[in-house]
């Protein structure tokens, strides 16, 4: 499963069925692409293909549903034709984000692409009921479109699966952590630098939580490799000392919704990032943790943490208390069912 999915959609169908809604998911992409996708493999065409259908199928259906809510767009690399139709013909859609995924259209490579879909999901926010965005970024984009009624709904945790770390339990080197996917990989080795100057003055470890194995990385540092499930994370979280979330401010990245930040705070860790996207909103620097923009900064700023362990859980302390009041299923559950119950008491006055 994708982790937008998970995240974005999975998590929330305890909720719904409380509630007191029915609830059909239909994803585009398979388990079969998406196991592909994270190993780095070149996709069969019959399965695509067949993604691509299923979900021709499923939208004949769309006219008995009360509300359709679409992660993203309904066909990848397709014009908006699907989102037309549910807008003239049915009862519309909702639309949610959490990537800046305009920019596979407007920032593609190929002229025909980018000529002729550019706009692509801009037309798609335009003509959506309701636009659900992860972060200001992409808030902004949505209301530049055009959008009638955008809703910021960060990309959160529950609470319940998350616990604060005790401090002050061990006296084993520091440990600092980084989670995050195969194709994210590439922002934590960018800081090698970083590391190679730190190891000069102090001792600590790197831990890498992945779901992909890899050979041994060269990072100038020890480094240790946590293979990553759902089941797990947590637990590999808890093991670290301090979260990072390095990031080049691009256009791709500042749609990000600094969800590892979210999940090391959750855990009480403090947290060094770039100020890049939301993670300028997640980090309160100097108070849960540091935003770095140079090596130097990055240098100073874990220099820092791995030598005071007060200081680690001062912010700590800080982050789990912000994560709890802002970024729970809890509260974004509440701000989804008021938004709801607004659009549809317009609708009947």
């Amino acid at each position: 499963m994708g982790a937008s999915s998970r995240l974005r959609t999975y998590q929330y169908l305890p909720f719904w069925e409380k509630a007191g809604y029915q609830v059909e998911i239909s994803s585009f992409f398979n388990e079969a692409y998406l196991k592909r996708f994270y190993q780095g493999k070149k996709h069969h065409p019959l399965n695509v293909l067949g993604c691509y259908i299923r979900r021709f199928w499923i939208l004949l259906g769309a006219g008995k549903y009360d509300l359709i809510w679409i992660e993203k767009e309904a066909f990848p690399f397709l014009p908006s034709y699907a989102e037309w139709l549910l807008a003239k013909l049915g009862k519309g859609y909702f639309v949610d984000y959490d990537d800046a995924v305009f920019h596979n259209y407007d920032q593609h490579s190929g002229w025909l692409v980018r000529t002729w879909m550019g706009d692509k999901i801009d037309w798609v926010m335009r003509n959506a009921r309701l636009v659900f965005v992860g972060n200001a970024y992409l808030k902004e984009r949505a209301l530049k479109a055009g959008a009638k009624d955008v809703v910021s709904l960060p990309t959160v945790i529950d609470p319940s699966r998350y616990r604060m770390k005790a401090y002050g339990e061990s006296s084993q080197r520091v440990k600092v952590g980084w989670i995050g996917s195969p194709t994210t990989l590439k922002y934590l080795l960018s800081l090698k630098p970083v590391f190679e100057k730190l190891r000069e003055q102090l001792d600590f470890e790197l831990l890498i939580v992945n779901a992909k194995p890899f050979g041994e990385l060269d990072l100038a540092c020890p480094v240790r490799m946590i293979p990553w499930s759902e089941e797990t994370e947590v637990e590999s979280i808890l093991s670290m000392d301090i979260g990072l979330m390095p990031l080049p401010d691009d256009k791709w990245e500042r749609g990000k919704c600094a969800y590892k930040l979210i999940q090391y705070m959750a855990c009480g860790l403090p947290v060094v990032a770039s100020p890049v996207g939301m993670n300028v909103e997640v980090v309160e620097d100097g108070a849960n943790g540091f935003l770095a923009s140079s090596e130097e900064e990055w240098v100073e700023s874990l220099r820092r943490l791995i030598s005071d362990e007060e200081m680690r859980r001062e912010f700590g302390e800080q982050g789990f208390k912000i994560v709890q009041e802002r970024y729970t299923l809890q509260r974004n559950f509440g701000l989804i069912q008021e938004e709801l119950k607004s659009l549809f008491d317009k609708e009947l006055d």
